[in-house]
């Protein structure tokens, strides 16, 4: 069962199901997580994982509504941003061993970057939620649900 107010780690695709794709047969769990996580105010996300954010809905936003998305994408969400940055500032390091550590098992170089930057940034996390939870499995110390399966695990009175 999952402990409460324990540090979440949120990939990508559950943010990305939220903003885009509201007919989602999975957009109702989806959305569920986020709330839970908002409410908890538990969750973290990548600065890897806002610019992949960003990269996505680019085809769909002007230049401003992309800008707002970088910057209030925190407090829509209630999630905190690591490591933390302003569009302005310097990239921060990548950790590369890191990254060649978790490509050598067998991860893509996407894959291996946002877990590398999950790792390195946010090494608290107990879990790291994704829609694509089976690609992260065994190849880290946090345990990796979907949004569905973490919902399942909580206590009902969370649910």
């Amino acid at each position: 069962m999952v402990k409460k107010k324990s540090l979440i780690f949120i990939d990508t695709n559950v943010f990305v199901i939220d903003l885009r794709y509201k007919n989602d047969s999975s957009f109702g769990s989806n959305r569920a997580f986020l709330d839970y996580s908002a409410a908890e105010k538990n969750g973290v996300t990548g600065i890897i994982n806002l610019l992949e954010v960003c990269g996505i809905l680019s085809y769909n936003l002007n230049d401003r509504q992309l800008l707002e998305l970088f910057h209030y994408f925190p407090v829509k969400y209630g999630v905190e941003v690591v490591p933390s940055v302003s569009h302005h500032g310097p990239f921060p390091p990548l950790p590369l061993e890191g990254i060649l550590t978790l490509i050598i098992k067998k991860m893509s170089f996407g894959d291996a970057l946002i877990l590398s930057n999950a790792e390195y940034s946010a090494a608290q996390a107990e879990y790291f939620i994704s829609w694509d939870a089976s690609h992260f499995k065994d190849k880290t110390d946090m345990e990796t649900m979907t949004p569905e399966e973490f919902m399942r695990s909580i206590p009902s009175r969370f649910s």
